[in-house]
């Protein structure tokens, strides 16, 4: 049986009885995982996959650390309605350099192989690119959710997107891997590769997704552009802070896939919080102190626990704070602002927010469209002087 550590936080294993038989076989196994560098830093999302892989490492299996020089310029459809900006060689690899620096704070770079599919991809003439394309059908494509729904609804697909699975999977055909990682929202692509190594006549990789991790506020996949990251390059104080401002509904499955906190902590976890017996902040506390020590030593993640505690519990909170009650559901901060008269409109508001002069739970805030988290606990700043604590209507936490 496979080791239940071992399946901790995995979402999907294709095929878990082949996976089994590989990993009992004692040989030395090829485990791909690849990343378009499409921005400069990676965030906490990213690391639930890296975890994994640190694992296969532990085992003493290779990982290749792929680098999309050649996809990331023709961009990953992968969960986008619309078709991707296009990168420049420059943007790519200049980027690439970044992930790499932020990949080996988890990964052994000894025990790590690094690669560019530009390497063999640009070497491709049309004859190769086309005998690729052929051993793939458009019906399947379709397939693809994503490009359902925009087909469905009338809207652009390039042809070029239909080429960036194929590339992919060839990829998995170029490296024989033996097992490929990635993210739920990777399957698809995944898939084409196990099926493009048996039209090759190679031994179809093994496919391990993980969960996508929400973000800051606890409803979308964590991500740069909305604002609801944890960088790997943020500073100890901040990585604390933001990790003290999660929704208490994602406490346990940060923990699940952002540390290695036994499976049977984690269930002692839920159901001590299901009963009240333990305080979700007690929980958050240590969390982000476990976290921000994986990144930044343990003397840091200690300084950004007792500058969290003079900062936001001692000093700048006073004994009384007005409370606003709100109903379960989203809502924007600067509406909020306006509503419980801490501003006069909608426009100071929102001046506020843009000029970083409001926080909730210690964190800056500058995002105009900044919804407010559903945690237990909010307290919101603006200014210098005005605080506002929220105070939720008796409903479920799950309720909309």
């Amino acid at each position: 049986m496979i080791d239940r550590e071992f399946e901790k936080g995995i979402a999907e294993i294709i095929n878990a009885e082949e996976l089994e038989t590989l990993l009992k076989s004692g040989k030395k196994l090829r485990i791909k995982w690849g990343a378009d560098p499409s921005a400069p830093d990676l965030h906490l999302g990213h690391t639930v996959v890296i975890r994994k892989l640190k694992f296969f490492q532990e085992l003493g299996h290779e990982v290749i650390f792929l680098i999309g020089s050649f996809t990331a310029m023709i961009g990953d459809p992968s969960g986008k309605s619309k078709t991707r900006k296009v990168l420049t060689a420059e943007e790519v690899f200049e980027n690439a350099k970044t992930y790499q620096e932020q990949v080996f704070k988890i990964l052994d770079r000894e025990k790590t192989t690094v690669v560019y599919n530009g390497d063999w991809l640009n070497k491709l003439s049309a004859k190769d690119l086309i005998h690729i394309t052929a051993q793939y059908n458009v019906a399947r494509m379709l397939e693809r959710e994503d490009f359902n729904k925009r087909f469905k609804n009338n809207q652009s697909i390039s042809l070029h997107e239909f080429i960036y699975p194929l590339l992919q999977g060839y990829d998995s055909v170029h490296l024989k891997a033996d097992i490929e990682m990635g993210g739920t929202d990777q399957k698809f692509n995944l898939l084409v590769g196990r099926h493009l190594q048996k039209e090759y006549a190679q031994k179809p990789q093994i496919i391990i997704t993980m969960p996508i991790l929400e973000g800051l506020d606890g409803v979308q996949k964590m991500s740069k552009s909305l604002g609801n990251h944890i960088g790997l390059t943020d500073s100890a104080y901040e990585m604390f802070g933001k990790l003290m401002s999660i929704p208490d509904i994602l406490i346990t499955k940060y923990y699940e896939l952002l540390t290695a906190e036994s499976i049977e902590s984690i269930e002692l976890m839920k159901t001590n919080m299901a009963n009240n017996l333990v305080n979700p902040r007690d929980l958050k506390v240590r969390l982000g102190k476990m976290i921000t020590a994986q990144y930044h030593g343990e003397n840091k993640a200690e300084e950004a626990h007792q500058n969290f505690i003079q900062l936001f519990q001692r000093k700048e909170i006073p004994d009384e704070i007005p409370e606003f009650t709100l109903s379960r559901g989203q809502h924007l901060l600067f509406k909020v602002l306006t509503q419980a008269g801490i501003a006069p409109s909608n426009k100071e508001a929102q001046r506020l927010i843009v000029q970083r002069a409001t926080s909730v739970n210690s964190k800056k805030i500058n995002d105009v469209n900044y919804i407010i988290p559903e945690e237990d606990e909010i307290i919101i700043k603006a200014g210098k002087r005005n605080f506002l604590k929220i105070k939720w209507e008796n409903t479920s936490p799950n309720s909309k």
